[in-house]
């Protein structure tokens, strides 16, 4: 059984949450928080049910099911058991005027259902202010980022090259690979918070199949199991000589998560131009830790990578033949695409605890995705990296 997360953290979650709010909204009344994740964050545990925290007064979650569950796992000191919202609606006293809600995650018909009975005048989004709440991890979040870091390292780094085998599947790798994240601790899952985003444990390629087109926001690419389940890999595509073998997957440790591209030559060197184009995302990503400090603006590192990208590498970086992500990282915790963003318009500055990573790639055609990335903490000398600094292209069955 894992330990409750303390009373301490939800207290302190709580009250940062509140600072922001009344920092961007100073006449906001109540948040309202139907996302199990956020409910986890706040509560330490994630039921069917709701979380409401007044400006003025104590926090209640409230739970349809299961509350038995929700006492067990938590430690939150207000937890409450209801059929539906009308339960919630008698001892909830006056009802806001206006009530803010994660408007990028509850349903229409779910809003609807909970109006019925807290009829407030407006809603309104409070996504942007939990986010950059949840941006900055506590040392005992970076303790369990610390554990999923070394079990993302160790597997990556020195059990995956155990189990490539000539003529084994994009597929057969998979669960390979997802075998061993759970025995040495995964939780089992990679959570994402973008809508409608499936995952398994992220993307996995041989060969040019790193190059597909994809509807993941990010910069390297795999074809998967089928048109109607694009995850995991290709049961078709097998394991030869020379090939390159890209991993780009996340892995967490009781629900805190870290993510980790590994490369992997297999039989053969790789042409010379994509150890070259590799070397310089090495360089890149060197050069993007030494920014992760305290008081650095996510938007100005963005800005000074990309236009220092040499012109033969512009069109393949960050997605291949024009695909590119706006993006050079993201921030990681509960969920794997969590704030800030290294990209234009996030313009607060970074903080000690945050938690970045930096994923430099650039596609070499007829070869794959060349490239790195490295979960970092923001220091006030640089990034420290928590999953390991593999100089990647790691060398297999030669």
């Amino acid at each position: 059984m894992q330990a409750k997360v303390p009373v301490s953290e939800e207290i302190d979650r709580i009250k940062r949450f509140r600072q922001r709010m009344e920092s961007d909204f100073p006449d906001w009344e109540m948040a309202a928080f139907f996302g199990r994740v956020n409910q986890y964050y706040f509560c330490g545990t994630m039921q069917d049910g709701v979380l409401l925290i007044p400006r003025d007064g104590d926090p209640v979650y409230w739970v349809r099911r299961s509350y038995e569950r929700a006492r067990a796992e938590s430690l939150f000191p207000d937890i409450r058991s209801m059929q539906s919202f009308r339960d919630l609606a008698k001892e909830m006293g006056k009802v806001p005027d206006t009530c803010h809600i994660e408007a990028e995650l509850v349903p229409i018909a779910l809003l609807e259902r909970f109006r019925k009975h807290i009829p407030a005048k407006s809603f309104a989004s409070l996504d942007k202010q939990i986010a950059y709440v949840r941006a900055v991890k506590s040392p005992y979040e970076i303790a369990l980022m610390r554990k999923s870091g070394e079990i993302h390292r160790h597997v990556l780094d020195d059990i995956v090259p155990l189990i490539l085998w000539e003529g084994m599947s994009e597929a057969d790798l998979g669960c390979e690979l997802h075998s061993a994240l759970i025995a040495e601790g995964h939780h089992g899952i990679v959570r994402f918070s973008m809508f409608g985003n499936e995952i398994v444990l992220g993307q996995i390629a041989f060969g040019d199949h790193s190059l597909a087109s994809t509807s993941f926001n990010g910069p390297g690419g795999a074809v998967g199991l089928s048109a109607a389940v694009p995850l995991l890999g290709s049961r078709d595509r097998k394991l030869g000589k020379g090939d390159l073998v890209f991993l780009d997957v996340g892995c967490g440790y009781e629900g805190y998560h870290t993510d980790k591209t590994a490369v992997y030559q297999f039989g053969a060197p790789l042409p010379e131009r994509a150890v070259a184009a590799h070397q310089r995302c090495l360089a890149l990503q060197q050069e993007m830790a030494s920014l992760l400090r305290p008081g650095v603006i996510p938007g100005d590192i963005y800005r000074t990578v990309i236009a220092d990208i040499p012109e033969k590498y512009q069109k393949d970086f960050m997605g291949y033949a024009g695909r590119q992500v706006p993006f050079l990282g993201h921030g990681v915790g509960l969920e794997v695409d969590e704030y800030p963003v290294l990209a234009e318009g996030f313009d607060e500055p970074l903080s000690v605890g945050m938690a970045i990573a930096l994923e430099p790639k650039i596609g070499i055609s007829g070869v794959g995705m060349v490239g790195v990335e490295n979960t970092f903490l923001v220091r006030p000398g640089g990034g420290e990296s928590i999953t390991g600094l593999s100089k990647g292209l790691i060398e297999v069955g030669f």
